[in-house]
């Protein structure tokens, strides 16, 4: 099986940055692959594997969108295990969800993998469309934000799940397919490939560090690298511009209260929560 994982560089979102001007400082940010799509890699090695530390049969290739320098964190996407990787340099300010779905759609049409794995959101942007938009662009079948899969033995369907407010939700699709994964994706039992993976086949649950050995090996993997003009996709205005941004407002210091009596009167009259 040929799995395409779509990754994105961002900041990470333990550091504090910088807010002014309406614009976020990134002169001093630290650079890693967004958690969802570093998730997104780790369900594609699975699926290729027959088990941790197992055998693998099948490729799975990483492609970014960005600045040349987002190349550092797709080797370290391959030093996991991915077998190659793509990076379509872009301005970020030219890129919005359509813009990068579009590329991508461009990039799995020269590919051709049986399936596309992207994590559920970034965890900068937050917009959860570029799965969605891509599907339909492809006019393949969808499951998004994916606690588990499982691709049956013929290759020619996987049944996913997902968690929902009622419970669990099962469904199954037929292949080639877009997947979006959530959290639970990296479970010791949720992804497996029937062809390949025993039923008591484990895996850990968190995403595997690249070892000094798929360091190395990664220096030597291919890394190509694109332009949207080698795609045939213009990057134009984006459909969707940010405007600006602002630091929360202050919290309130809290007040105490004599009585209960009191805390509900200022929870009713001055919060106005009850």
């Amino acid at each position: 099986m040929k799995i395409l994982v779509a990754c994105k560089r961002v900041p990470n979102p333990e550091q504090k940055l910088k807010i002014g001007g309406g614009a976020i400082d990134l002169s001093g940010a630290a650079w890693q692959i967004n958690t969802f799509d570093e998730y997104a890699a780790e369900t594609a090695l699975r699926l290729t594997e027959t088990g941790k530390g197992g055998e693998r049969s099948g490729e799975v290739v990483a492609v970014t969108i960005g600045p040349k320098e987002a190349g550092q964190q797709l080797r370290g996407v391959l030093a996991m295990g991915v077998d190659r990787a793509l990076l379509i340099t872009a301005d970020d300010a030219a890129l919005d969800a359509d813009a990068v779905a579009r590329l991508l759609a461009k990039v799995v049409e020269r590919e051709k993998p049986e399936l596309v794995i992207l994590g559920k959101q970034t965890v900068d942007g937050d917009s959860t469309q570029v799965g969605q938009i891509l599907a339909g662009l492809l006019r393949w079948p969808q499951a998004t934000f994916l606690a588990s899969i499982r691709v049956v033995a013929d290759g020619k369907s996987a049944i996913t799940t997902r968690e929902v407010d009622a419970g669990i939700e099962e469904k199954r699709i037929r292949l080639p397919a877009v997947v979006t994964v959530d959290l639970r994706i990296i479970g010791r039992k949720a992804v497996r490939s029937e062809a390949l993976a025993a039923p008591d086949a484990e895996w850990e649950e968190a995403p595997r560090y690249a070892s000094l050995k798929g360091i190395m090996a990664a220096k030597k993997k291919p890394l190509a690298e694109l332009t949207p003009a080698d795609l045939g996709v213009a990057t134009g205005a984006p459909l969707m511009r940010t405007m600006t941004y602002e630091a929360p407002a202050a919290r309130q210091a809290g007040t105490r209260v004599a009585s209960v009596g009191d805390l509900v009167s200022k929870l009713r009259n001055e919060a106005k929560v009850i």
